[in-house]
């Protein structure tokens, strides 16, 4: 009898540990500790239900994509993650914290503790793009903007834009605007890095390029990386760990080389591509 995807993430669900990786998987990089864990987290919209007792964690600096036909969840996730949607029901353990058991002023100071690349960029237009990069520094800091332009300018020279730090983002292409995103993510030195479809409307050069930086970047600075995307090219090339979810549900959590050598008939297709599988248009 087939298994179609709904049912393979019903059984990996009930299966899969709190920290969410399956047995005998084992970390390929970071240092086998967790600052982001996502523990039976459901969340429904109305009569939607998008996520259906969630459990992943996140290895500490090292990079994990979460992979998944558009609607599963992927952006929610992101927004649980970062304090913006409180969940029906489960926790969201930053360091060790719930945070929604704390008050919202420690979860404003948690949330500095995050640099998010959103999918546009989502850049002030009004603000060329070093004040762009400066505004959080300004607006969460007490340093002089001495100080603050020493790590702007650092910042975009490390993402290639210390030629274009007057230029505003109508100037700018998407590919550029990316990545003073990027720059401007990066600049108060997050522990944790989440990255919303950082490949959407990218071509595959400018989405090849853009993988490469991200790679440089954590070689730098290190930091725990989260990617959700459906680009299979982007995880392939960045992924420490790959995490597959379908219908608000892990169907797949593991090394990268495991899950695109996996025999699952679900994660193969998935990652293959093929219209040949558990996976169809519905």
């Amino acid at each position: 009898m087939s298994t179609t995807p709904a049912h393979r993430a019903a059984e990996l669900t009930d299966t899969l540990p709190a920290h969410g990786v399956l047995p005998g998987q084992r970390p390929a990089a970071g240092n086998g500790t967790h600052s982001m864990e996502v523990r039976g987290v459901h969340k429904a919209f109305g009569d939607f239900k998008v996520l259906q007792g969630m459990n992943l964690n996140f290895v500490d600096d090292a990079i994990t994509t979460v992979l998944g036909p558009s609607g599963t969840g992927k952006s929610v996730l992101i927004k649980h993650l970062v304090g913006l949607l409180e969940p029906d029901a489960g926790e969201i353990l930053i360091h060790g914290q719930d945070i929604w058991r704390i008050s919202e002023s420690e979860r404003y100071e948690l949330r500095k503790k995050f640099g998010v690349l959103f999918q546009d960029g989502a850049l002030f237009g009004s603000m060329n793009l070093y004040d762009n990069t400066a505004f959080p520094l300004r607006k969460h800091t007490d340093l002089s903007e001495h100080d603050i332009s020493d790590i702007v300018l650092e910042r975009l020279h490390e993402v290639g834009l210390d030629k274009a730090l007057t230029k505003y983002p109508n100037e700018v292409s998407g590919g550029m605007r990316k990545r003073a995103g990027f720059a401007r993510a990066l600049v108060m030195d997050p522990d944790i890095v989440l990255f919303d479809e950082p490949d959407s409307g990218l071509d595959p050069v400018r989405t090849s390029l853009l993988n490469d930086l991200i790679l440089e970047m954590h070689r730098q600075h290190k930091g725990t990386y989260l990617l959700v995307t459906h680009d299979i090219r982007t995880a392939r090339k960045v992924s420490d760990y790959v995490g597959l979810i379908w219908k608000g549900k892990v169907v797949h959590y593991g090394e990268a080389e495991a899950a695109f050598n996996s025999a699952d008939p679900f994660v193969r297709q998935f990652l293959s591509g093929d219209s040949a599988g558990p996976l169809g248009m519905d």
